[in-house]
């Protein structure tokens, strides 16, 4: 009997651990799936970090993450204003605002990308059009009217019989627009001084606007959609939207002469043999001089990337090990799967973010 006694209590006591641990994993359990990043930003980078998402969260059921485009104007905001937990922005910050914020903010490449341009000329369907910066910069500053210009049959003997005599809808962004400041970027350093220095940025006030031709849309969507709606328009969008939806696409002439088509060894090319700064260094300089990169007669001209930007110290522990996590899946796996219409980080990158995981510290105070 006082064996049985003692069996009984035995396995109640184990019962009752059983219970608590389970109860305590419960707890945890919890806990993890309370965690939620927030971030937003670049919309050129939106397909992509919606494919990263899916396969961190995949790996990590513990962790949601919710990203936000709206563009990298409004990413740069969010992040400077505490109201996210990491923005994504195609122009790095500005030299100012790194240095009131110096070794307390992370920036550094999550992916490569093209800015491209696309149109909606019904009679040549399909066709790949050869375009300058300077056709480009006179059709926004709206010096090039019609479809049928001499300047534009010269770079395209094969279809110039079938270009029209019809008003080109020149198609932008009204948003602050990391694209933009790409595009406006190429103008002012390819068009041989026809676009002023003073419409760069991520919002310029277009001059073709002021003919009537002009359009403005909010995000890559937007553009892409009125392209698409549009006959006779023009614009530039990111490269895995033109694909996405079908639409023609440019060869761009580089420094060389050369017109090239966006691939991902084109788009890699601009960025041959540049030493990458750290994580909490300036990029202006490197972005910059990766667009019209002469460091290749097969570089793609107009090349862009996406910033992730987060605060070095993050006051929650929880999120600061997600944050770490979910970088180091973008700079591994994440790379491996890079969607059609992107090109994955070069090694010399990779070690950039995978360095800044490293760098963030966890529990440390106020991150803003």
């Amino acid at each position: 009997m006082q064996r049985l006694l003692g069996m009984q209590r035995w396995l109640a006591a184990a019962l009752l651990v059983l219970l608590a641990t389970l109860a305590a994993g419960a707890v945890a359990c919890r806990v993890e799936r309370s965690v939620v990043l927030f971030g937003s930003g670049s919309t050129f980078v939106e397909p992509a970090m919606v494919a990263w998402i899916r396969g961190f969260q995949e790996s990590h059921p513990g962790v949601s993450v919710n990203y936000v485009g709206g563009g990298s104007g409004k990413g740069q905001e969010d992040i400077l204003g505490g109201k996210v937990d990491f923005a994504c922005s195609d122009p790095p910050l500005k030299r100012s605002a790194l240095q009131a914020y110096r070794g307390r903010i992370l920036q550094f490449p999550v992916i490569l990308g093209a800015i491209v341009v696309t149109y909606n000329v019904p009679e040549i369907g399909s066709a790949q059009l050869n375009l300058s910066a300077r056709i480009l910069a006179g059709i926004y500053l709206g010096r090039i009217v019609y479809w049928d210009d001499p300047r534009i049959k010269e770079l395209n003997p094969a279809v110039a019989s079938r270009l029209p005599h019809k008003p080109i809808i020149a198609v932008h962004r009204s948003d602050a627009s990391g694209t933009t400041q790409i595009f406006t970027t190429f103008l002012y350093k390819a068009s041989g001084g026809l676009w002023p220095e003073s419409l760069v940025g991520k919002v310029v006030s277009w001059p073709v606007d002021a003919t009537g031709r002009g359009l403005g849309e909010q995000g890559n969507p937007g553009v892409a959609n009125a392209i698409q709606h549009t006959p006779y328009s023009i614009g530039y969008i990111e490269w895995s939207y033109a694909l996405s939806r079908g639409l023609p696409i440019a060869r761009i002439e580089n420094p060389y002469g050369a017109f090239v088509a966006p691939t991902r060894e084109s788009v890699e090319a601009a960025y041959t043999g540049r030493p990458a700064p750290s994580p909490l260094g300036d990029w202006s300089t490197y972005v910059y001089e990766a667009i019209y990169s002469n460091s290749t007669p097969k570089a793609y001209p107009i090349v862009g990337q996406t910033f992730m930007i987060l605060w070095r110290i993050q006051p929650d522990k929880a999120k600061c090990e997600a944050l770490r996590s979910f970088i180091e899946y973008i700079a591994g796996p994440g790379q491996e799967h890079v969607p059609t219409g992107y090109a994955p980080l070069p090694p010399q990158l990779r070690e950039v973010a995978l360095n800044a995981s490293k760098l963030i510290e966890c529990g440390g105070g106020a991150g803003g």
